[in-house]
């Protein structure tokens, strides 16, 4: 009889649980590998499972994949002038081989990364070292060895067959949709691969979306709503919030498919390349059907949220910043009743050291890399009255810009004069409200914000070195940062993304749906305490999508979804998708002495009230992209190993 090398995880309750409350380190009974028979290994559902947990640790945790972690690549985020080691310097240069270890000296990339270990994948103590582009296909080779086993789980109930079934067909299929949204179609690994000569044909998009749509679909009606109402989640009740359900799978189903309708894949350059023709599509370059499609799997999740089946919701905007991070409260995962698939080993006091201490500037914390948001970005939070800045009937004043905008701005962004040390400490009058005009201390491109911005959407303001809740400062904080790779929130735009183009109008819907597309955005808009779309941009498609793709910008801002969404809508090359800006201005106060106390010439209680002059904006990068960067480079040793796995367009 076969032997089989896998991992057998004793205490079942303690593997995903442990990501929700704290750090995974002491999970395993026994030693983490044992040599067992296929038919031991496979026989009931808590041996079975444990050949499926480890492909949860399949995926990277890109918040903090390393000690700091660049995955904003968008037009929305600076990093530090000498940072040129991060992949955001990368992709503004238009070096997109930056991705792969081979061109990689820093080793922080979450799509991959020097020293793989493919056994440490279920040692939650060496969780940063997942990859995607290792760990994905890893991932896939185990869904098709447990499928291909699926005959030797014979002490189970039907429940607990199926739901093993709904986690491999999901895997299966959410591990090609996370390859191809960076690479485009590729082959679509259905079956253990043998020893014999690879030979597999990379699928076109379309072919592709629709394999994984198939595993999805069919994981989405195995799996349940909620882990903790079924027998075989009793062992881990309470705890299963992690687990693979059947929201996740509708979720990942009508993304894929939404992704599939979009105008890159529905204009694939690698069909050209290859004698291919594009799909039908509307006047946005969207295919119809794939968003009709689409919006019915979104309008299913939805549904059942919004009629109260789910332990899904939007959090209130009072608890906005739960969803990314919590503070003293010993490690607990952010997301709330909102995340919908977070990585499930987030090593909390890796974020508490790095990534929490990025995003003030050098001259507030303690770190060696800055991230700030680019001007041009900022710009996309329009009014509390829901119109864009630009609109005539706005009421944005440039004499005073801060005056009268979308809540989530103050939320998410640290603007000059906003106190930045609520502690008050003599030594930091030079920083403490934030000088961020032209010249100002803190507009250093090697020191400060290199846009006139800080991001603070993940972070509070007393993440600084002298009221030392960071976690450089402050071991004792438990400060977590962790960013889902998908939330309810998300669900509502894409929801409306696609069946506004699946109908052609803000009306639009899907029939398993009461909401329609511009319903969808208003209760986002509606939770931030922002006015709804206003109806001069309801009334034709294109002026609707403008919206929607603002929208996108400002709720999901910084939480490495730009990139994706700007290859996918066509625009990354584009003008004015392909600039990053600074924001020049100078205090209409006097500036005298103000290396000594930044409080001149400002508000210190309400900065939303100051007054500035000379408000211009000034181009920082201009990035010199092209249609080849719509997809990254494969691999060079990849691409060779035989002529129909080939290189993407360009490369």
């Amino acid at each position: 009889m076969k032997k089989i090398k896998i991992n057998i995880l004793a205490i079942l309750a303690a593997l995903l649980a442990c990501g929700s409350f704290t750090s995974c380190t002491d999970y395993l009974d026994k030693a983490p590998e044992s040599d067992i028979s296929e038919d031991e290994a496979f026989k009931n559902f808590k041996n079975f499972q444990g050949f499926v947990e480890e492909m949860y640790f399949c995926l990277p945790n890109f918040t903090t994949c390393y000690w700091n972690n660049s995955f904003n690549w968008g037009e929305d985020e600076f990093t530090g002038i000498n940072e040129t080691y991060m992949m955001c310097d990368k992709v503004d240069k238009g070096d997109f081989w930056g991705w792969q270890a081979e061109h990689d000296g820093w080793g922080c990339g979450f799509l991959d990364i020097n020293g793989f270990d493919p056994v440490a994948y279920c040692d939650l103590t060496k969780g940063t070292q997942v990859t995607l582009w290792q760990g994905a296909w890893y991932a896939i080779r185990k869904a098709n060895l447990g499928l291909a086993n699926l005959e030797r789980l014979t002490e189970a109930s039907r429940e607990e067959r199926d739901m093993i079934k709904g986690q491999l067909l999901f895997f299966r299929g959410f591990y090609h949709f996370m390859l191809m949204q960076y690479f485009g179609g590729l082959p679509y690994i259905d079956e253990v691969l043998g020893s014999s000569a690879l030979s597999n044909p990379r699928l076109t998009y379309a072919e592709c979306a629709e394999r994984a749509a198939e595993d999805l679909r069919a994981a989405a009606d195995l799996l349940p709503i909620n882990w903790d109402s079924t027998q075989p989640g009793a062992y881990t009740k309470g705890k299963n919030d992690l687990r693979i359900n059947k929201i996740m799978a509708l979720g990942y189903l009508g993304k894929n498919l939404l992704w599939a309708g979009s105008p890159l894949m529905t204009n694939d350059p690698n069909l050209a390349a290859h004698g291919g023709t594009p799909r039908p599509s509307n006047a946005l370059g969207y295919n119809e059907d794939f968003c009709k499609r689409a919006a019915e799997a979104f309008g299913e999740l939805l549904t059942l949220v919004e009629s109260g089946q789910t332990q899904y919701k939007l959090v209130a905007f009072k608890n906005y910043k739960s969803l990314f991070l919590t503070h003293q409260q010993g490690g607990l995962m952010p997301g709330s009743t909102e995340a919908i698939y977070r990585n499930p080993c987030s090593d909390w006091n890796r974020s508490n050291w790095g990534q929490t201490s990025d995003y003030c500037s050098k001259k507030i914390n303690k770190s060696n890399i800055c991230y700030h948001p680019t001007a041009n970005y900022v710009n996309y939070y329009g009014m509390a009255n829901g119109l864009p800045l630009d609109d005539p009937d706005s009421g944005f004043d440039p004499t005073h810009p801060w005056k009268g905008r979308d809540p989530r701005f103050y939320h998410d962004i640290r603007f000059d004069g906003c106190d930045l040390v609520p502690c008050g400490d003599e030594d930091a009058k030079p920083v403490r409200y934030a000088p961020l005009y032209t010249d100002g201390a803190l507009r250093s491109p090697t020191e400060g914000s290199r846009s006139g911005y800080l991001n603070y959407k993940f972070i509070l303001e007393t993440f600084n070195q002298w009221d030392k809740m960071g976690g450089q400062d402050n071991y004792g904080a438990n400060n977590h940062m962790l960013i889902p790779y998908m939330r309810l929130a998300d669900v509502y735009l894409m929801y409306a993304e696609a069946a506004c183009n699946a109908k052609g109008s803000a009306s639009g819907k899907s029939d398993n749906c009461s909401l329609t597309a511009e319903d969808a955005i208003n209760v986002i808009r509606d939770r931030a305490g922002v006015s709804p779309v206003n109806r001069k941009f309801t009334g034709s498609l294109d002026k609707f999508m403008s919206e929607v793709r603002r929208e996108r910008a400002v709720e999901l801002a910084f939480e490495s979804h730009r990139f994706t969404d700007l290859r996918r809508w066509m625009l990354i090359d584009k003008y004015p998708y392909n600039i990053k800006t600074s924001q020049e201005f100078t205090r209409a106060g006097s500036t005298s002495g103000i290396d000594k106390d930044s409080s001149v010439g400002i508000n210190k209680n309400d900065p939303t009230q100051n007054e500035v002059l000379g408000w211009s904006e000034k181009v920082v990068v201009e990035r010199n992209l092209s249609s080849k960067h719509y997809w990254l480079p494969l691999k060079v040793k990849d691409v060779s190993m035989y002529p129909e796995f080939y290189q993407n367009p360009g490369w």
